[in-house]
Parts: C-alpha cells; sequence; structure tokens
C-alpha cells in the first residue's frame, strides 16, 4: 500500500505524501476513507511517528486529507486538492525542462530522461 525507498535521497515524510497522493489521484482510496492512525502506519512502516505526523500535516495542508480530533484523518473529497498537487508537480517538471535547456541538454536526452523514469516508476508500482 504505502511504498517507501530508505535508500532515496528523498525524506521518508515527502515520500509518504506522494505514496498518499498518489493512491488519492488513482482512486485506490476513496474520499471520506479512514487512513491508518499515526502510531499504527508508524509500526507498519518501521519509522518515526513524528515522521508520519509531519506527512499528514502537509497532507492537511494541500487539502489532501483532513483531521477530525479524536476521530483520525480521512482523505478529502476535494479532487480539486490532488488536482492542485498534479498542477504543482507539473510546474516543477516544467522549471526543470527550463533549467536543463539552459544549461545545454538537448531535447532529446531530456524526453530520453523523463521517458526512462516514467517507465521506471510504472515498473515499481
Amino acid at each position: 500500500m504505502f511504498v517507501l525507498d530508505y535508500k532515496s535521497g528523498l525524506p521518508i515524510y515527502e515520500q509518504l505524501c506522494r505514496s498518499i497522493t498518489r493512491m488519492a489521484a488513482m482512486g485506490a482510496l476513496e474520499p471520506g476513507e479512514a487512513l491508518p492512525s499515526v502510531r499504527a502506519l508508524a509500526q507498519k512502516l518501521g519509522i518515526n511517528p513524528n515522521t508520519v505526523q509531519k506527512a499528514y500535516q502537509m497532507l492537511e495542508r494541500d487539502g489532501i486529507i483532513f483531521s477530525v480530533k479524536g476521530k483520525g484523518s480521512f482523505l478529502a473529497g476535494d479532487e480539486a486538492a490532488v488536482a492542485r498537487r498534479k498542477q504543482l508537480v507539473l510546474e516543477k517538471v516544467h522549471d526543470a525542462v527550463a533549467e536543463a535547456v539552459l544549461c545545454g541538454v538537448a531535447k532529446e536526452e531530456i524526453l530520453a530522461l523523463i521517458s526512462g523514469a516514467f517507465d521506471e516508476r510504472r515498473k515499481q508500482e
């Protein structure tokens, strides 16, 4: 369900955010569905509860989830939040491509890199 790469340079809380956002975008999580408690998810993944809490806070800030005191965290029904997250990611890709072009990277190299990264990620799912 939650995929973490402990060897990645990406912080665990960011990986967790991305994993939950991806599951929401793919329909693996339904709007209103309860997420595991901070403690339960931390124990399941073998990570510090503060890491899970930070991920949940970021997701709540972005409107992906909402919390109910004493009840837990739930996936928000706001599909616009997932769309906003996708837009942010596309903007990052755009900025990275612009930077690569400024550094003299050829279009073919950029396309090959993007295609390779996309294919690699699909194999991991």
